[in-house]
């Protein structure tokens, strides 16, 4: 029983896939009614918010322009992935996928916050960190979408206003910048 009174009944598997698994899920109400409702399960995901400072100590975070098939379109984010290998920690997770498609090595990783990016369809969970003291490595791309992959280095501010004119609308990486302004701030 959650802490509203709700009872998950169990999960009739629909789907299958490389990592996610689509269920229709039963649960009970607090008044005893049942219901079913569509589930993708997930192993959750990653993101890390690179920051690099130039030498006057102004903050630049470095993006990623990636085509992503839903939309149809290359969307600008932050370096992320799949918890695909069982049993790694996420920050092992986030400094893998920064590798693979930044090109970076983080230095040092604070965990920033965990978000439901859809909570109405998915249990995934996404991990944020905030890699500083990057050096620069080979990346690792895997897939199309990868190998065709833009890198950007674009100053906080401006990654910031550019969620402001809609130019950033992925909501992992919304978060994530919002999230390390707020960190860099509070640092003084």
């Amino acid at each position: 029983m959650s802490d509203h009174g709700f009872r998950h009944l169990g999960d009739t598997d629909v789907h299958q896939g490389y990592v996610w698994k689509v269920v229709v899920a039963e649960f009970e109400a607090p008044d005893g009614t049942t219901f079913r409702r569509d589930i993708v399960r997930s192993p959750g995901a990653v993101a890390v918010v690179p920051v690099v400072f130039d030498p006057e100590g102004q903050a630049s975070v470095v993006l990623v322009r990636q085509y992503r098939p839903p939309y149809e379109q290359a969307i600008v984010e932050v370096p992320a992935g799949m918890r695909d290998v069982p049993g790694e920690p996420p920050e092992e997770t986030g400094r893998r996928e920064l590798i693979e498609e930044a090109g970076l090595r983080a230095g040092d990783m604070v965990h920033l916050l965990d978000m439901y990016p859809s909570p109405g369809m998915t249990d995934s969970v996404c991990t944020m960190f905030m890699a500083t003291g990057c050096e620069p490595v080979d990346h690792d791309r895997h897939g199309p979408e990868e190998e065709s992959m833009e890198i950007l280095h674009v100053p906080l501010d401006d990654a910031l206003a550019m969620i402001d004119a809609g130019k950033i609308a992925d909501a992992k990486t919304v978060c994530g910048l919002y999230a390390a302004e707020r960190r860099l701030r509070s640092r003084g």
